[in-house]
């Protein structure tokens, strides 16, 4: 019986056009959690590194290994790029990717609408609250 593995590259971004980190992993959840809560010592937790905006999977490890290390080299506007192509929002994908995210509520406003998660009891919000 063969065992089939997975291996993610990924990138970590500060905020949206923020500093980036790119790492390779094969516990994609794991890895993530430990430099969100800063529990890897070293890039990520000295800049703040903690919002997952990409990442992709491969079955071979020599080659995650191997895009990794292409990717890290990639000028930084073709890493803007390839985040862009999947990730146009910048959203931090790991509410998805661990199922915690949750649907929103847009709460309707003459020309702006609110958005506010279904955990909050959704009522209107006054104009002079959201500026």
């Amino acid at each position: 019986m063969t065992r089939e593995h997975v291996y993610f590259v990924y990138i970590l971004a500060s905020g949206c056009n923020g500093t980036l980190y790119v790492g390779v992993t094969n516990d994609l959840i794991s890895r993530v959690y430990e430099h969100r809560e800063g529990l890897v010592p070293g890039f990520t937790k000295r800049y703040g590194v903690k919002l997952l905006v990409y990442f992709e999977e491969h079955s071979d490890i020599n080659e995650a290994i191997l895009r990794e290390k292409r990717v890290k080299r990639w000028r930084r506007k073709w890493k803007l790029a390839l985040i862009e192509t999947q990730n146009p929002q910048w959203r931090d994908l790991w509410p998805e990717l661990t199922g915690q995210a949750q649907p929103s509520t847009i709460v309707p406003d003459s020309a702006h609408p609110t958005v506010i998660p279904d955990t909050v009891h959704p009522t209107v919000i006054p104009d002079t609250a959201k500026r």
